[in-house]
């Protein structure tokens, strides 16, 4: 039950019809993880936090360096060559006093992420490098864990979330395949405007706060596309291709109706 003061606190969003105390309850009751702690995962964890994200983990093994600064919107000048977690949980604490908020400076990798993903009702993949981002897709995916995946380059930003909770999920794999990725590329090697990052990082948090709170997801099994440079989103559903693996497992969880004298109709 949320207390007075967090009724005044959060009570914009609480008089909201989609909303409600009910929601601000398992907003406060949550447990998600920020990976990557840049441009995208400044304005998403800031959002998480002033709606009341009850437990935050950060996890960046990076510190604040000059040329951050343009774009990652928790850092300042006096935070330069220091961790980016602590900074930003400093930051995160002040605008919200009420949460937890864990720091991990790591570079998180399937096998880190694996030991830890019990319990936590989210991640979000804030990262830029497509390795780690399959790392992420991997493990929350063999944990049952969801996940919202954002990535920008340029002017141009993309959005797709995935609830492994549900059977028969795609995944990360299904659109972008391993064996197929693009070439290796980063803000540091094609640069990136600023706000497509916050309009992004921002989108990310809203299906965050939707899922944790059990509304529908425009991003869900479906790719959103931001183009900065024309103001435009676009919609491409993933269709019916499957990754190796999700194909596996949605034959391994399919039950063979030739039993008991049962055919396939």
């Amino acid at each position: 039950m949320i207390s007075h003061k967090e009724r005044i606190r959060y009570s914009r969003q609480i008089m909201l019809p989609q909303m409600g105390e009910a929601a601000q309850e398992k907003l406060a009751a949550a447990r998600v993880m920020v990976v990557g702690m840049g441009g995208l995962g400044c304005p998403a964890a800031l959002y998480l936090a002033a709606a009341g994200v009850g437990e935050l983990h950060l996890v960046d093994g990076d510190e604040v360096d000059l040329s951050n600064l343009q774009r990652q919107v928790l850092y300042k000048t006096n935070h330069l060559h220091k961790p980016k977690v602590q900074v930003a949980a400093q930051q995160l604490q002040a605008a919200n006093p009420g949460i937890r908020i864990h720091t991990h400076m790591a570079m998180a990798d399937e096998g880190w992420l694996l030991e830890r993903l019990a319990g936590f009702d989210l991640v979000l993949d804030c990262t830029d490098n497509m390795g780690i981002r399959h790392a992420i897709n991997r493990a929350c995916r063999a944990r049952g864990v969801p996940v919202i995946m954002a990535s920008v380059q340029g002017f141009s930003g993309q959005l797709v979330s995935f609830d492994f909770r549900r059977d028969g999920s795609p995944c990360y794999a299904c659109l972008f395949p391993e064996a197929e990725r693009e070439p290796a590329g980063n803000c540091e090697t094609s640069g990136v405007i600023g706000p497509a990052l916050g309009v992004v990082g921002s989108a990310q948090a809203l299906e965050a706060i939707k899922l944790l709170v059990g509304l529908p997801l425009g991003s869900l099994d479906t790719l959103q596309v931001f183009e900065a440079e024309h103001l435009e989103w676009r919609s491409l559903a993933l269709g019916k291709r499957r990754c190796a693996e999700c194909r596996e497992d949605s034959a391994a969880s399919t039950p063979d109706l030739r039993r008991n004298g049962t055919t396939v109709g």
